[in-house]
């Protein structure tokens, strides 16, 4: 059932982690090495281990899940369709780096999948993080493609490589898997899973916090502008209509409200740093995008309630 709650007062823990990461890597001794480590163990360990057992631990009924799917795979199709048509928007277009552009196309569509398991959970509760899973599920290989392919167009490297290469496509496709096969977490290991899925999001939080880095958002204003509008101000209105095109439920429309609003994922970073592009760039724009989900988040739940 769905929790009427302050969402202030709920989006307050999540962000306050955020924060508390910030404030322990610039003022104290745990610094960026540290944290750049802690980022390592929660990207492929620790969050593959939590979407894993969120997708096992409930069985998976497509039939009533099949809207919510259909409205979050669309919202994510028209956010990938107009981030990769900005260079060719008249006027703007003449204004845009293109591999600025390759490497920031993935903020308008990705999210943080750590805040949004949190947020799901407690607003929704259990039923709602398991929609979320489901949702993290489908969309995380897709969106990972939509984002990898700009990045090797005209390059040596193979996306296809790139993909089965991801600790959260691979959590995501076993977990899916394991689903569908019946199988269950043994109840011997389950708490094991249950800690470390505990863990996770703690520590994914501060990590977000402690990678904050704002230094290049001065390169590609107009470009940054717009991914960050589509991430965060278009994609919650595209959101409030497909819900309703859809006819979802309220704890549905949450769920997807909660995925439009989200803050882009922070391993952007990481994939643009990897593949040879301007990392402090997209650092700059995953930054941003975590400040100001403060403020799509309660707009997106305002539209419904």
């Amino acid at each position: 059932m769905l929790r009427s709650v302050n969402y202030a007062q709920l989006l307050l823990p999540d962000f306050s982690l955020i924060l508390l990461g910030y404030l322990i890597c610039r003022y104290t001794s745990l610094n960026r090495p540290v944290w750049q480590a802690v980022e390592v163990l929660v990207y492929y360990v620790l969050f593959p281990t939590l979407l894993f057992q969120s997708i096992l631990k409930s069985p998976i009924h497509i039939s009533e899940t099949s809207g919510l799917i259909g409205a979050a795979v669309l919202m994510g199709a028209l956010a990938i369709a107009l981030a990769y048509v900005l260079p060719w928007i008249p006027v703007l277009g003449k204004h845009i780096d293109r591999r600025d552009h390759a490497a920031s196309v993935q903020v308008a569509f990705r999210f943080n999948s750590y805040i949004m398991l949190a947020l799901s959970d407690r607003i929704v509760g259990p039923q709602g993080q398991l929609m979320m899973a489901v949702l993290i599920g489908i969309c995380v290989p897709l969106f990972n493609i939509a984002a990898v392919w700009p990045m090797t167009r005209g390059t040596q490297r193979g996306f296809v490589g790139e993909l089965v290469r991801n600790p959260l496509i691979v959590a995501t496709v076993l977990g899916l898997c394991c689903n569908f096969l019946g199988m269950s977490i043994p109840a011997v290991v389950e708490p094991i899973f249950s800690r470390i899925s505990a863990a996770s999001l703690a520590l994914g939080l501060m990590a977000a916090g402690a990678g904050l880095q704002i230094g290049q958002l001065h390169r590609n204003k107009l470009l940054s502008i717009s991914v960050l509008s589509i991430r965060h101000l278009i994609q919650p209105l595209m959101a409030f209509g497909l819900a309703k095109a859809f006819q979802l439920d309220q704890p549905q429309t949450i769920v997807l409200m909660l995925l439009s609003a989200s803050p882009t994922a922070s391993s952007c970073y990481v994939l643009a740093a990897r593949m040879g592009y301007n990392g402090p760039y997209v650092a700059g724009l995953v930054s941003l995008s975590t400040i100001l989900g403060m403020l799509s988040l309660p707009f997106a739940l305002g539209l419904v309630m």
